[in-house]
């Protein structure tokens, strides 16, 4: 990057992405980059639920953050139209593909169901987008997988809407735990708790009778799910069905097991077991209503993830240390010992917030600042949430093949009972 005046601003935002959220430029040298402070421009594919909260951030850090919506995408046209008057966009389209033709276009948020993420991000990714895409980051791990490779392969920045690793609570844990604080972490717990009155994403309002809306393309919306007839519960209530979603853990446990990997440097679980049911709304879904999961890592300590969604009584965030134990809290975390003395707190900055999560992508753009939650982070997360949820399917415990990179039975395979950190180090 030494011809400084022919180097563009898509040139810029390309190199920019080769950091992958982990070697931040230098002021000295982005100082030299022609155009890096430009007008950072954005396509915005999925704008029904999620997407709209995406659309309503963008609009909020139009001025501050110089961003400049181009196009809105959605397979129902009122949404797309609605969706691009709400942010101030130009242009509408039922085909996200037409958005990706738009060359001006820096990067693109991809609010779709889970079944379309990573058609979606590779599409983006080989248009030269770099990409904002709701998590999970992908709905199956092999999808993940690929999705991981492509941005390896594109040096293309990729930021996965686990919106909580914009608070900082996550990075100096795991920076205080890295330095002994708790000593050797055994054992973790976190949870995902509601309390619904008509089950899991039920809109009790739903008219079954619904007919398709006009302007909806319903062959787009499925792609290559299993084909079926319009159906509004489907469309309306898609995480209650394993066509396009992983429901409780794809959904909601993947904001929550993401914090733990992030503060205790997990990559791929060694074994993981999903348990749960279908308990309390026999409704037509095909994904439990009630659900938990415990994870067993190679460096050797297990996580669980508690997910009622008939009781919202939770139980404490904490990492279990042989020293100490480390509590986390509404305002950062504290940490004390057996005895119930106080060896360290951290006071947060950030929040999960959706408003963080786009600026820390567009200081990434311009700046080279590191992403809260890049590709490697994604796949992580994708692959513990997958393992449960094929645990709960198959009845089995299920491990991960570390040369095959898929997840296996576990008795399948010959599992050590003692930590592994050069298999943590290696995935």
């Amino acid at each position: 990057m030494t011809n400084t005046s022919s180097v563009t601003r898509r040139g810029f935002l390309h190199q920019a992405g080769l950091a992958a959220g982990t070697v931040a430029w230098t002021a000295k040298s982005y100082a030299r980059v022609t155009g890096a402070n430009d007008r950072i421009r954005i396509g915005f594919i999925g704008v029904g639920g999620m997407g709209s909260g995406h659309l309503g951030a963008i609009a909020d850090l139009k001025e501050k953050n110089n961003l400049q919506p181009i196009a809105v995408a959605d397979c129902w046209r009122k949404r797309a139209e609605d969706g691009a008057k709400k942010v101030g966009a130009d242009k509408s389209f039922m085909d996200y593909r037409k958005v990706l033709d738009i060359d001006e276009i820096d990067y693109v948020t991809i609010a779709s169901p889970e079944h379309w993420h990573s058609r979606m991000t590779i599409d983006a990714m080989d248009a030269g987008k770099a990409v904002y895409c709701e998590k999970p980051m992908t709905h199956t791990i092999p999808q993940g997988l690929a999705v991981l490779r492509k941005q390896q392969e594109t040096g293309l920045p990729l930021q996965v809407g686990v919106q909580g690793m914009s608070d900082d609570s996550y990075e100096s844990a795991r920076q205080a735990i890295r330095e002994g604080l708790l000593g050797q972490v055994v054992q973790a717990q976190i949870e995902y708790v509601r309390r619904y009155n008509q089950g899991p994403w039920r809109n009790p309002n739903l008219d079954e009778s619904m007919p398709q809306p006009e302007g909806l393309d319903w062959q787009a919306w499925l792609g290559n799910a299993p084909q079926v007839d319009w159906n509004p519960h489907h469309y309306f209530e898609w995480r209650c069905y394993s066509a396009y979603s992983g429901g409780i853990a794809t959904d909601l446990f993947i904001h929550r097991i993401t914090r733990i990997m992030k503060a205790c440097d997990l990559t791929y679980p060694r074994r993981v077991v999903g348990m749960g049911g279908i308990w309390q709304w026999p409704d037509g879904r095909d994904l439990p209503d009630n659900f938990e999961m415990i994870c067993e890592y190679p460096r050797g300590m297990t996580v669980y993830v508690l997910g009622t969604m008939s009781n919202r009584v939770g139980i404490d965030h904490l990492i279990r240390g042989y020293r100490a134990t480390m509590y986390f809290t509404g305002d950062g975390w504290v940490a004390k010992d057996k005895d119930g003395k106080i060896l360290a707190s951290h006071k947060k900055s950030g929040a999960e917030d959706i408003h963080l999560h786009h600026s820390n992508l567009h200081r990434h753009l311009r700046e080279g600042e590191p992403l809260r939650c890049p590709a490697e982070l994604g796949i992580a997360g994708v692959v513990a949430v997958n393992m449960a949820n094929e645990s709960w399917r198959s009845g089995r415990m299920m491990a991960w093949d570390t040369e095959k990179q898929e997840m296996v039975p576990a008795h399948t395979l010959d599992l050590p009972h003692t930590p592994q950190t050069d298999v943590a180090e290696r995935a």
